[in-house]
C-alpha cells in the first residue's frame, strides 16, 4: 500500500505536466514572431520581439507593406509582415491610419485576390487592437471593425488552414470575461 501512493502521485503529476497548456505572456499576434525562414518581409532588429531596424525609413511603411503582400505571399508571411508593420506604425499615428485605410480599400475590391485582401485587413485590425498599449495615439477606427469576423470570412472564401490558425490566435489573445 505504501508503494502505491508514490506511484499514484507520480502518475498524477506526470499527467498534469503532460496535459497542461503552456502559458505565454503578451499578445500572441505581436509578441511571438512567426518563423518565415528566408521569406521577404519588413526588416526588424534582433534584440527582442519589438526591436525595429533603426535604418528602416518608416515613411515607406505603407508602400513597402503593400508591396510585400502579393497574391503569392503565404499567409504566415503575411501575418509576420503585418506584425512587423504594427510595431513600426505604433509610434506614427498618421502612418498607422494610412496603412489601415490602404488595406481596407484593397479589401473592398472584389477580385481574384479578395480573400487575401480581406484577411490582411482583418488581421491588421486585430493586431492593432492587441497592440493598442504601444500606440502613441489610439486608432479609433478599429473600434468599429471586427477583424476576427473578417479573418473568418477570408478563411471561408479561400479554405486556408493558416487563416484558421490566425483566427485561433486572435481568440487566444482576447481577454477572458469574468463572471
Amino acid at each position: 500500500m505504501t508503494r502505491i501512493r508514490p506511484l499514484l502521485f507520480s502518475a498524477i503529476a506526470a499527467a498534469a505536466v503532460l496535459t497542461a497548456r503552456p502559458v505565454f505572456a503578451g499578445p500572441p499576434l505581436l509578441c511571438f514572431p512567426f518563423e518565415i525562414g528566408a521569406a521577404k518581409s519588413l526588416p526588424m532588429g534582433t534584440d527582442n520581439w519589438k526591436a525595429t531596424d533603426q535604418k528602416y525609413n518608416v515613411n515607406h511603411l505603407v508602400d513597402d507593406t503593400l508591396a510585400l503582400l502579393t497574391p503569392e505571399t503565404p499567409v504566415l508571411v503575411r501575418m509576420e509582415t503585418l506584425r512587423r508593420a504594427t510595431i513600426y506604425a505604433a509610434t506614427r499615428p498618421a502612418i498607422a491610419t494610412a496603412l489601415l485605410t490602404a488595406l481596407q480599400a484593397r479589401a473592398s475590391v472584389a477580385d481574384a485576390n479578395a480573400a487575401l485582401a480581406v484577411f490582411d485587413f482583418g488581421y491588421l485590425v486585430e493586431t492593432y487592437r492587441e497592440g493598442q498599449y504601444m500606440f502613441n495615439t489610439p486608432i479609433a477606427a478599429i473600434d468599429r471593425i471586427d477583424g476576427y469576423q473578417l479573418v473568418l470570412k477570408a478563411q471561408a472564401m479561400q479554405r486556408d488552414d493558416t487563416m484558421g490558425r490566425a483566427a485561433k490566435l486572435i481568440v487566444d489573445g482576447k481577454p477572458r470575461e469574468t463572471k
